[in-house]
């Protein structure tokens, strides 16, 4: 399994959490944009974005909260899980450059269902950029 982590059902505790980090560059929104179709050109035209509120271009904010995606499949609860919910708010712009942290947290456990309930975030600088929260199924030692 190299550098992910797995954690089963069982092994799940309110109270963990995980990060992920990564820098967002000018080809990430350009391939987001591509494999997306998310061609909004607050994010993919200079001369449209200057004249924006932001200034400038800003990240797409999904290409953010994608991050809280990698942090479940390849850190807690890592390979194997799989998504069923996600509520995301959308808090301050993020731009080329800036390091976006992904952050989940644990906040409870629905054993019936091997779901798990997380509260997720991303923050840049210290700042939330995106909060929410999300369930995800957790498989069982037995399961897999």
């Amino acid at each position: 399994m190299s550098s992910k982590q797995q954690y089963y059902f069982e092994d799940m505790q309110e109270g963990m959490e995980a990060s992920f980090s990564k820098t967002v560059t000018e080809a990430d929104l350009v391939l987001f944009a591509g494999v997306t179709g998310d061609l909004n050109p607050v994010h993919i035209d200079a001369e449209f974005a200057a004249n924006s509120m932001f200034k400038q271009r800003i990240a797409h904010g999904m290409l953010s909260a994608g991050f809280i995606s990698t942090v479940f499949g390849t850190r807690l609860p890592g390979p194997g899980c799989i998504y069923v919910s996600q509520n995301l708010r959308f808090r301050a712009p993020v731009f080329i450059g800036d390091t976006v942290t992904a952050r989940v947290k644990v906040t409870g456990l629905k054993p019936e269902k091997n779901m798990v309930l997380f509260e997720t975030a991303c923050s840049v600088g210290g700042k939330d950029v995106v909060t929410g929260d999300a369930v995800i199924m957790v498989p069982r030692r037995e399961q897999a």
